[in-house]
């Protein structure tokens, strides 16, 4: 019987990459996985991007096997779903390996513990060459949903909370920004004031969001005029996710899609936030 693993998406609220801090609140935006263990070869369709390396589907499928200690079978399928665009700053390697490792561990008749399963995949991220930190606030973003503040050094969880229902609109650029481009140092010149608004997610995160995604803007010379519309529209907050280039806006409920109406924009997605309460 086929395994069937399902994560979600999230949003940046601090971007990792200058001070080792990150945080992220999840959102409804869904990743699912499907792995069987017959067929000819080794097969990995990944329907919503058929043109996307697969090779961090392959060491998550390897990986998650050595883990739990059966050998991997020589020949599977595994077909890959996702409403999340890959590679614009919303978690899809994060959300695509929670996802991959929760369906071979289905198939299997397997568990691990969540941080365990979250750890496993942040190390198949990291050995693929996708991720710069680890993204393990990404990871714990979209596997418990909420707000999710974690040291990405040592893949701990610092801080965790409700956030309560908030429509999120998120502008998609048809570009993308690969991880593979990037360089740490330029971020991490930035480290103290990173780590300041680090702080202040503490206590207010809807301000932490927008002012982190304000350096990101500065940071990797990306246009911030979008953010600071949806700001000045009443936006709770609004900024770059991720390294971008895709621009997160949270609104209070009902009120998201008349922004996008009045203004006419193209190339979005309309979604809300995802809580820890919610299932999986």
């Amino acid at each position: 019987m086929a395994g069937t693993g399902i994560s979600h998406g999230a949003i940046t609220v601090i971007n990792a990459l200058p001070c080792g801090i990150g945080a992220t609140i999840g959102v409804n935006l869904r990743t699912m996985a499907r792995f069987n263990d017959y067929g000819d070869g080794r097969a990995v369709r990944i329907s919503n991007d058929p043109l996307e390396n697969d090779a961090m589907a392959r060491i998550c499928v390897s990986e998650a096997c050595s883990k739990i200690g059966v050998e991997e079978p020589g020949s599977w399928s595994l077909d890959m779903d996702s409403e999340i665009p890959i590679s614009r700053g919303l978690k899809s390697s994060s959300s695509a390996c929670n996802a991959i490792i929760s369906a071979v561990l289905d198939h299997f008749d397997q568990e691990l513990e969540d941080v365990d399963m979250i750890r496993l995949g942040v190390k198949c991220a990291r050995m693929a060459n996708v991720t710069v930190t680890g993204a393990y606030d990404d990871a714990c973003g979209c596997w418990f949903g909420g707000f999710v503040k974690t040291s990405n050094a040592d893949c701990r969880i610092l801080f965790r909370r409700h956030m309560g229902p908030a429509d999120v609109l998120i502008h998609i650029p048809e570009h993308k920004i690969q991880k593979k481009g990037l360089s740490l140092k330029d971020f991490q010149a930035y480290s103290e004031e990173s780590m300041r608004i680090a702080n202040i997610a503490d206590s207010d995160i809807h301000r932490a969001m927008t002012l982190n995604g304000s350096l990101i803007s500065r940071i990797m010379n990306l246009d911030s005029s979008l953010a600071d519309m949806a700001m000045e529209s009443g936006a709770l907050c609004a900024g770059i996710s991720g390294t971008g280039p895709a621009v997160a806006m949270m609104f209070k409920v009902g009120e998201a899609e008349g922004f996008m109406r009045e203004n006419d924009l193209k190339g979005c997605i309309l979604t809300t936030v995802r809580d820890m309460e919610d299932v999986q």
